[in-house]
């Protein structure tokens, strides 16, 4: 599980130094999840009630992690394995939720978002925390692109999951990072929590306000250290981004990124960083992490807010490949760049 995008959170982070004090502030605290840092930060006057609040999201992050790892031990690995020798495999019945799920946001997205291509992601050797700068086999790759897995290739009925291709691996690492924000929303809501900012990896979901203002977040610069632009994160709201200055290597002067475009089994390029912000609706962060990726993948203007629109997202950016800013009017009324910035505003 990977992150796809940085997205930083600006907050004035108070951690556990005013335990005896009653007046509302920032409590947070960090961890590494998903092959990413993940940061949590709750906004009350109950330090008790923050820190078992937080430990408990902490703990679902960390069961989510092994539960659904792609290339470790897990139940995701095992179903793998079974549909790599063409069996069927019942899985625990939140698996098979998530997979119905990815498969029916594959669909709206014309299969550019497609998490049946890990076996793409171990070849270029973005499976792993590490890579090294090296191309794949060639003759794995072609053979690999000639039997295309794809999402459609599944087969879900109730929990039992079987794939009519057995090059299928599935990979949620663009999906299980909204999905935990999704779930780290609802324990900390149940808990009496009504104010938070949760972070994954730049996967960001916003929970109330702090003090009575919105949450402010800071969209990261794809090509210098820092923020682009700063906005303001509502009640509901959640933002990701999908880039290319995150896990990537170069070689012989050419970049290649670990998002792949499953219509050439190539990584994508054409655009330095795309993101996509979601408005208050069930399901906020698994749109956050999936819908960035299908835009992304579309170099053209109208191509890439067409593919937005179809996730039902009328708030993203993008920033083409020679760093020019792309933004929706509606986006661009939050927007504060943080230095001049070439912006094309588009409807």
């Amino acid at each position: 599980m990977r992150a796809v995008g940085l997205v930083s959170a600006l907050l004035v982070c108070s951690t556990w130094l005013f335990t005896g004090c009653e007046r509302e502030q920032v409590f947070q605290r960090e961890s590494y999840v998903f092959g990413t840092r993940v940061d949590v930060a709750v906004y009350t006057d109950d330090p008790g009630l923050a820190d078992t609040a937080i430990a408990a999201v902490l703990r679902e992050f960390d069961r989510l992690h092994s539960a659904y790892h792609a290339w470790q031990p897990s139940e995701l690995s095992a179903l793998n394995e079974a549909l790599a020798h063409g069996q069927t495999r019942e899985v625990p019945p939140e698996l098979a939720a998530m997979l119905r799920d990815a498969q029916s946001l594959s669909e709206i997205g014309d299969g550019l978002f497609d998490p049946a291509i890990g076996a793409l992601v171990e070849l270029w050797g973005f499976h792993t925390d590490t890579f090294e700068p090296a191309l794949p086999d060639p003759v794995a790759l072609a053979v690999l692109k000639a039997a295309r897995p794809r999402m459609s290739d599944l087969v879900i009925e109730g929990a039992r999951v079987s794939s009519r291709n057995p090059a299928v691996r599935i990979d949620l690492g663009g999906y299980a990072k909204g999905y935990a924000l999704d779930r780290a929303a609802t324990i900390l809501l149940e808990r009496g929590i009504r104010n938070a900012l949760i972070n994954i990896g730049g996967n960001i979901l916003a929970l109330g306000s702090k003090g009575g203002q919105p949450w402010r977040v800071g969209i990261q610069h794809p090509r210098r250290s820092g923020v682009m632009a700063t906005m303001p994160l509502y009640d509901g709201e959640a933002i990701g981004t999908s880039g290319d200055y995150q896990r990537y290597f170069e070689l012989n002067g050419v970049r290649y990124i670990h998002i792949f475009d499953p219509r050439t089994f190539e990584p994508a390029h054409g655009t330095q960083a795309l993101t996509v912000l979601v408005t208050p609706r069930p399901n906020a962060g698994v749109l956050s992490d999936v819908a960035s990726k299908p835009a992304y993948l579309m170099g053209d203007a109208d191509a890439w807010r067409e593919q937005a629109r179809r996730f039902g997202i009328e708030h993203a950016l993008r920033v083409t490949a020679d760093g020019q800013a792309e933004v929706t009017r509606v986006l661009r009324a939050r927007l504060k760049f943080s230095e001049p910035f070439a912006v094309r505003v588009i409807d």
